[in-house]
């Protein structure tokens, strides 16, 4: 994945729009982890960890990855100033090769419109996560006003829904949660939270 965009952005990533969205998403999936106490959750395509160092409190322990070391130099400052315990960087790219992990809940949070090969990544987190366990996905609903080269116009919850089933994911619920003002390439654009079983 042509990463050295994510790499040129990381000092300055945490803007106040991003930090303000990443609070939205970060209250929608607060819920979703109530009784993850003794639970592992790998945020996969973390970059600063906006969204999962403040979830860090809920859960056993946190890996966060990325593909984008510098991401993950400014994660790491930020476990090491907050003194989060139980959260940890790995740099790594599932698209081209996927370590051997294991985690109860696997969290991908503006990820997947980023990813070429939707099918092929939604394969690789199947995997990672034990039997049972859990796949969130936040991104935006579908946009046709949105038209770039690398980045996917966000996902209809049937074409995902197929796709999560195709590659063995059961009791899977989308839901839209969020309208904002240009949160999408300066489009008004919607979120949804997908919750798939594995």
């Amino acid at each position: 994945m042509e990463n050295n965009v994510f790499e040129q952005l990381a000092k300055k990533y945490d803007t106040e729009e991003r930090i303000e969205l990443a609070k939205v998403i970060v209250k929608e999936v607060r819920p979703e982890l109530q009784n993850s106490k003794s639970k592992s959750l790998i945020d996969y395509g973390s970059g600063t960890g906006l969204i999962s160092l403040e979830l860090s409190d809920l859960i056993n322990s946190i890996l966060l990855i990325d593909s984008s070391k510098r991401m993950l130099e400014v994660a790491q400052a930020k476990i090491s100033h907050k003194g989060i315990s139980n959260s940890e960087v790995l740099y790594s790219d599932f698209t081209e090769e996927t370590p051997k992990l294991k985690a109860d809940i696997v969290l991908m949070s503006l990820v997947l419109l980023h990813i070429p090969d939707t099918k092929k990544i939604l394969q690789e987190l199947f995997n990672v996560l034990n039997n049972g366990g859990k796949l969130l996905i936040i991104d935006f609903d579908k946009n046709d006003k949105i038209n770039h080269p690398k980045v996917h116009n966000g996902f209809s919850h049937e074409e995902l829904k197929k796709r999560l089933s195709e590659v063995g994911f059961k009791s899977i619920e989308i839901k839209t949660f969020y309208h904002g003002n240009r949160i999408f390439m300066n489009q008004d654009a919607s979120l949804f939270i997908s919750r798939s079983i594995k």
